[in-house]
């Protein structure tokens, strides 16, 4: 898997940095646009019964990448995307905005899970399209935390911090939600648009949590 470089081209996969926070610190991944698909969904792609098999195991508990590659049609154009798994409750395509504007979305900021009214889109699979009703997004810039960390940040399940990036691109990204649960792991999770802006780099880049 590629590291973490100051200009990156859109990685279908989270980039898996460092199990560790230190001091008031967080370990920052940059993600490039992907998908996380139903089962009713993926079966109607790759056929009846299809599962997903795994590729690698992301930093976040339970999750990881495949092999498979799906295609999603926007208004403009094409372009392939890796499916992450484990199957989903409800499918969700994130995009970098400069990844929307290509494709032709006018697609929100959302939290994942948020799909209410987002924008839908054709599928095509190996052995199958579908169509989307809803799903299209820009992911809402967030933390992962446990609870534990959590308690040591200060921070509560859903409250808005600031995270400092520095260097010669150095930044503030503001409206970063949090979200707590013993089922994450603590990590920042930005896409490539905002990763590249702060021209972050290094095999641990980290950001200093403001609350």
């Amino acid at each position: 898997m590629q590291r973490a470089a100051a200009a990156h081209s859109a990685s279908p996969l989270t980039e898996r940095m460092s199990l560790s926070v230190s001091g008031n610190t967080i370990i920052i991944e940059g993600s490039g646009k992907h998908c996380h698909v139903t089962q009713e969904t993926l079966e109607k792609l790759f056929g009846e019964g299809f599962e997903l098999e795994v590729k690698k195991m992301l930093t976040q508990p339970g999750q990881f990448a495949t092999p498979h590659k799906i295609t999603i049609v926007g208004p403009r154009r094409s372009a392939e995307v890796s499916i992450l798994g484990p199957c989903r409750k409800v499918d969700q395509f994130e995009l970098s905005l400069t990844d929307a504007t290509l494709l032709g979305f006018s697609a929100p900021i959302r939290e994942s899970g948020d799909v209410k009214g987002t924008p839908g889109c054709k599928l095509v699979g190996p052995n199958g399209e579908a169509e989307i009703s809803e799903g299209v997004m820009i992911a809402k810039r967030h933390v992962h935390l446990t609870p534990e960390d959590a308690a040591k940040f200060g921070i509560q399940d859903k409250q808005i911090v600031k995270v400092k990036v520095c260097g010669e691109r150095g930044l503030v990204f503001d409206e970063v939600v949090a979200r707590v649960s013993s089922e994450y792991a603590t990590y920042m999770h930005v896409d490539y648009d905002e990763f590249n802006a702060a021209a972050i780099s290094g095999p641990d880049p980290t950001g200093e949590i403001i609350v």
